[in-house]
């Protein structure tokens, strides 16, 4: 059994601050590796010995050491092939491999960092080009071990903030009161997925006073914490629980609740986000105010993917303008827009997290595949469309949707219409207004 001086317990865990390098030293002759270990002990280092590369294995997968030098001409397994072994087996870091070579071996270099060796030395070894080479390894060592620790707390960080934007996530969908709501003369259904953990859409609705309701969405430029931070401040100012805070409602001179002309509304977004917040997002909205007696809708689009009105027979029309973005250009003027709605018609509202969403040649979902959608899902009730729509649109994109979607939907059905709805065989409940 070959004599050689053990490593420590704890060879394979990280040294500590001024904590002397294990270094292995695998030869088959014994004479060799005395000279070695001698020289390394007195350089204050910690030595093992090996005589061949089978018994440095097994070493190596006990207790891990800093540095490897080994002959590179051995019996059995020669110094490249236990390199390589070396490379394969399971580390908590890295490992310093030096290959020891007669002179006439160098032009076989080229082999030895193939296997895998960070450096080489020539036999017979000088003492000082021994401790430069290994002064260097160690240097190598210590900025690997640096990193590793940095990417470690990088790594617990990022658990932080996932967890973090989970709750994120959990707190965006608690805006959500229902997915369904269901009016005297309409109903209403919303649908909001996320591409990330948070996401800059928001579509909802609120009644204005008891004979109109207001159906919106929006979509903050750009993706994540920011452009949530910013959704969450505008769902302030749709705000349904709270009418006096809510941008779209007033109160006349006989403290009647009314709803601002969409047009105005859009304007006074503008001005607020570019005279109050300090930021380059921008958003896109579209917002409808719909008379649940008339079936009268009036509509403003400001960036927003065009609105669709798809009739009661399945046929889909759209409409608009198109519009600027709020918060993009100071003094940006708005159009209302005005369309009638009869019973079983269906006004749909969708994000461009659908109608840009593309398959892997780069086709969008334009507003021709959109209408075949619509007309294909004409007979589902709200919920159901908006689900089949995102099924449809991820099926589109191979379930590579890049951006967040939303999608809102108001089914009217005309005053006196409860038992015509009932007929469609809807579970869903009555709801208070809600914001998704």
């Amino acid at each position: 059994m070959v004599q050689r001086q053990e490593a420590p317990a704890d060879a394979g865990r990280r040294p500590l601050a001024g904590a002397a390098r294990h270094v292995l030293v695998v030869d088959d002759s014994r004479m060799q590796r005395r000279i070695l270990s001698a020289q390394l002990s007195r350089s204050g280092y910690q030595v093992s010995e090996a005589e061949s590369a089978e018994e440095a294995i097994a070493i190596c997968a006990q207790c891990e050491p800093d540095i490897v030098i080994s002959d590179w001409m051995m019996a059995g397994m020669s110094g490249p092939e236990f390199c390589r072994v070396f490379r394969g087996l399971p580390r908590r870091s890295y490992g310093y491999f030096i290959l020891l070579t007669s002179k006439a071996e160098k032009t076989d270099v080229t082999r030895g960092l193939e296997s895998g060796a960070d450096d080489f030395l020539s036999k017979p070894v000088n003492g000082a080009e021994l401790r430069a080479r290994l002064s260097a390894g160690a240097r190598i060592l210590t900025m690997q071990e640096e990193l590793s620790e940095k990417n470690r707390l990088l790594r617990e960080a990022q658990e932080v903030i996932d967890r973090d934007l989970q709750e994120a996530r959990k707190l965006q969908q608690s805006l959500v009161r229902t997915r369904h709501a269901r009016f005297e003369a309409a109903d209403v259904s919303l649908l909001l997925r996320p591409a990330g953990h948070v996401g800059g859409d928001l579509v909802g609705f609120f009644p204005i006073n008891e004979r109109r309701v207001g159906l919106y969405g929006i979509d903050v430029s750009g993706h994540g914490i920011t452009s949530a931070l910013m959704m969450a401040r505008i769902a302030g100012y749709f705000s349904g629980t709270t009418p006096s805070q809510n941008l779209a409602i007033y109160r006349n001179a006989l403290g009647e609740l009314r709803g601002r002309r969409p047009a105005e509304l859009a304007q006074r977004l503008n001005d607020l986000v570019l005279s109050e917040m300090s930021t380059e997002s921008y958003f896109t909205l579209i917002y409808a105010d719909v008379d649940l007696r008339t079936g009268k809708a009036e509509l403003v689009q400001a960036g927003h993917p065009y609105p669709v009105l798809q009739r009661r027979n399945g046929t889909v029309e759209f409409f608009g303008e198109g519009g600027l973005p709020i918060g993009l250009i100071e003094g940006a003027e708005y159009e209302t827009l005005t369309v009638q709605l009869t019973p079983g018609d269906r006004l749909v509202l969708v994000s461009d997290g659908i109608t840009e969403a593309s398959d892997r040649s780069g086709e969008m979902i334009d507003q021709t595949r959109l209408a075949r959608m619509l007309r294909k899902f004409s007979q589902m009730p709200g919920p159901g469309l908006l689900d089949a729509l995102y099924w449809a649109t991820e099926a589109f994109a191979e379930g590579e949707i890049g951006d967040d979607v939303s999608a809102g939907v108001l089914e009217f059905h005309g005053p006196g219409s409860t038992e015509r709805r009932s007929e469609l065989g809807s579970d869903c409940r009555d709801h208070p207004p809600g914001e998704t």
